[in-house]
């Protein structure tokens, strides 16, 4: 998907241009093309006069945005401690699975991207599981595939629409 460089030039003036709104400029780009493309990055660039490499040190510090293509869903399994040692390698391994893919990566069909992170701290209802920003507590094996029902339900709802 490339991107549309009047839309990427409307949420630069939405900040009214000012480099010290980047990071809310990059969010806002995430938020129209779900990560980063290269072409928006370039464009921020030359209208903010902040070299490109830059800002590509903002965009991979934070770990919220991305400069791959996500998945409209965005499956995050945490991989701390508390999480580990409850299971939680076995939960991605069942999540890998029924996706057919490995963490760090997006289904064929572009509705899933599976990411682990190192902790949500929110270690006393561990292993958690996070969903398009809805957390699933002491998640186990059984719960990968309703969890992963939940959102493939809601796919076929808005295309029934």
């Amino acid at each position: 998907m490339d991107a549309d460089t009047q839309k990427v030039q409307l949420l630069i003036t939405k900040h009214n241009t000012e480099k010290k709104a980047l990071i809310s400029i990059l969010q806002d780009i995430q938020a129209e093309y779900n990560y980063l493309p290269q072409e928006a990055l370039k464009i921020v660039s030359e209208t903010l006069d902040v070299p490109l490499i830059n800002i590509i040190g903002v965009a991979t510090f934070y770990r919220s945005f991305s400069l791959q293509p996500r998945g409209k869903h965005l499956v995050t399994v945490c991989m701390g401690t508390a999480c580990h040692v409850r299971g939680g390698p076995k939960i991605l391994e069942e999540f890998e699975r029924r996706l057919d893919i490995e963490a760090g990566e997006t289904t064929k069909d572009s509705q899933f991207t599976l990411e682990t992170v190192a902790c949500l701290g929110c270690c006393a209802i561990g292993p958690v599981v996070v969903v398009d920003g809805n957390y699933y507590a002491q998640t186990t094996i059984r719960m990968v595939g309703p969890i992963l029902k939940k959102y493939k339900k809601k796919e076929k709802k808005n295309e029934a629409h």
